[in-house]
């Protein structure tokens, strides 16, 4: 058969598609393959609070106060410095001491020797400062902590209101598809399906609304540790109710900071009885005498008499003061019992209430909107009723993300209150 004859045109188009397939293939292998954009991380609370807790930008003010704490305690380590004296008798005057010749010169050197252990005193109080800067950052860290557990805990709440906006833009869609089918068969008036329009339209902007607060709520949690909102959080988190096992007796940074300045209060007690003890000075010197040209060695040690100023009013201040920490500790363990008693309390009764909605609330209300959108198709109900349900239902479930948001607030009051992040505060901390 020749070669341009009719039964050579199948086998002809062919070898032209296997030619064609053959050079798109090989652009394929040739072409550079796609960027793929690396995957938003997935953040959990820990991850946050870390992240946060070491941009915190207090750290350089925190290593500056510790550093001045230990310059303290080496100040305080020192003795009082010697002078040294120069005193000239018969300088000039009258009568036989109108020359100079009886003139006489004394050159001494003076340490004053401070008793009653003053120096370890002053030492061992600024010593306490540095645990104190330890303890008052630590403190402060918690705060941010809990500011940043905070924010984390609006994310969750914007991000379960947007999928509430979602659910009821998809719930008012649904009805005005109903509506239509009813308007357009003349079963309904025209205002029913304005109605349904106006609703949907209500719908899109609430769930704009949401999705746009969600995004704020992401940027402001970001911010803290100067990132950006492109991350992801577990689904499963906002709807956990479990609350942690903890002990309100144990010892929060909080406690122990008043604990230590306790300590400081009894170290600057003892640091004031020190400073009613009066300290000598020693001199020890040489004479000349002008006249004869002779040298006398010349020692003396003068003591304060203390008779006057006992450093009374210092020691009963010092006292004052410690025991006004005390009963500030001693109050602070009581609320601080009764507050955790009280968010405890406040999470039980909230968890209750979240299962309670789903085991009830929500059922419930799912239903009537399917019977009441079953009535309407069959001409039993109004549009009005339908609305009515599918806004029950909606508000049932704003509620009970209003109930979740309101749990993990006081989780993280609790957990400020308890020292939960207490060693990721101190881990992040460098003194």
């Amino acid at each position: 058969m020749p070669p341009n004859s009719p039964g050579h045109a199948p086998a002809r188009r062919l070898v032209a598609r296997a030619g064609a397939l053959m050079m798109s293939a090989a652009l394929l292998v040739a072409s550079p393959a796609p960027a793929q954009t690396p995957a938003s991380p997935t953040l959990r609370l820990d991850d946050v609070l870390r992240r946060s807790l070491t941009a915190d930008p207090s750290l350089a003010g925190v290593q500056a106060r510790l550093d001045a704490a230990k310059a303290g305690v080496r100040q305080a380590n020192v003795q009082p410095n010697p002078s040294l004296g120069l005193e000239v008798e018969n300088f000039t005057g009258s009568g036989p001491f109108s020359a100079l010749g009886r003139t006489e010169a004394t050159l001494s050197y003076q340490q004053t020797y401070e008793r009653g252990g003053k120096r370890q005193a002053r030492t061992a109080l600024v010593e306490r400062e540095i645990g104190l800067v330890e303890a008052r950052a630590q403190v402060r860290r918690l705060d941010l902590a809990r500011t940043v557990q905070l924010a984390w805990v609006e994310v969750l709440a914007m991000q379960a209101e947007v999928d509430v906006a979602h659910e009821r833009l998809i719930v008012a869609q649904r009805a005005e598809r109903e509506v239509s089918r009813r308007v357009a068969g003349a079963r309904d008036p025209l205002f029913a399906g304005a109605r349904a329009d106006a609703e949907v339209a209500q719908a899109q902007v609430s769930l704009d609304r949401a999705q746009t607060n969600a995004r704020d709520a992401r940027a402001a949690l970001a911010a803290y540790w100067g990132g950006g909102p492109e991350f992801t959080i577990p689904g499963d988190v906002f709807e956990d109710t479990r609350s942690p096992e903890g002990s309100a007796a144990a010892e929060t940074p909080d406690v122990r900071l008043l604990a230590m300045e306790q300590d400081a209060a009894a170290a600057r007690i003892a640091l004031e009885q020190t400073r009613a003890i009066q300290d000598p000075t020693v001199s020890l010197g040489v004479r000349h005498l002008q006249e004869d040209g002779a040298v006398a060695l010349v020692v003396g040690a003068p003591i304060p008499l203390g008779r006057y100023d006992t450093n009374r009013g210092a020691i009963d201040r010092a006292r004052a003061e410690r025991s006004a920490i005390a009963a500030d500790l001693g109050a602070f363990q009581i609320e601080q019992e009764r507050e955790i008693a009280r968010l405890i309390a406040r999470r039980a009764a909230a968890a209750a209430e979240v299962r309670k909605t789903d085991a009830d609330v929500l059922p419930n209300a799912e239903r009537a909107v399917a019977l009441v959108r079953d009535g309407y198709n069959r001409g039993g109900f109004s549009y009005l009723d339908v609305l009515a349900a599918q806004r029950a239902l909606i508000d049932a479930r704003t509620r009970r993300v209003e109930i979740l948001k309101a749990f993990h607030q006081d989780g993280a009051a609790l957990d400020r209150l308890t020292g939960a992040h207490a060693m990721l505060a101190r881990t992040e901390l460098q003194p």
